[in-house]
């Protein structure tokens, strides 16, 4: 069962990079005056699903090797999956370049959210 833990962790560590790397392409659409485009909506998508496969992982940990320190580290893993679904409902009726902005701050805040996870676990 360490190698759920381990793929949990390591997991982790490729939210941050990916989020990161999201949400410097949404700020640079943003500054070339563009709305999100479908590869950057995929993107978003497949964040999304890698974040919820690593909360499946953190669930399995849970139940098989017991919590983590800090109690506040699921809430964290629940912040992460929600994050990047609410700001895309919430930045629908924006102009084509404030959906772009809004959303690539919202990844960044989203790796910030995983490396907070990080550090509690």
């Amino acid at each position: 069962m360490s190698a759920v833990l381990s793929v949990h962790d390591r997991l982790a560590y490729v939210l941050v990079l990916y989020y990161t790397a999201v949400g410097l392409w949404g700020l640079w659409l943003g500054v070339r005056n563009s709305g999100p485009t479908s590869s950057f909506r995929g993107a978003v998508v497949i964040a999304t699903v890698a974040a919820i496969a690593q909360g499946i992982f953190g669930v399995l940990a849970f139940l098989f090797l017991g919590g983590p320190r800090e109690a506040l580290h699921p809430l964290y893993g629940f912040a992460l999956v929600l994050a990047m679904p609410l700001a895309a409902s919430i930045v629908r009726d924006r102009q084509p370049r404030g959906q772009s902005v809004a959303l690539g701050f919202a990844a960044l805040f989203t790796a910030g959210l995983a490396i907070r996870g990080i550090t509690t676990s």
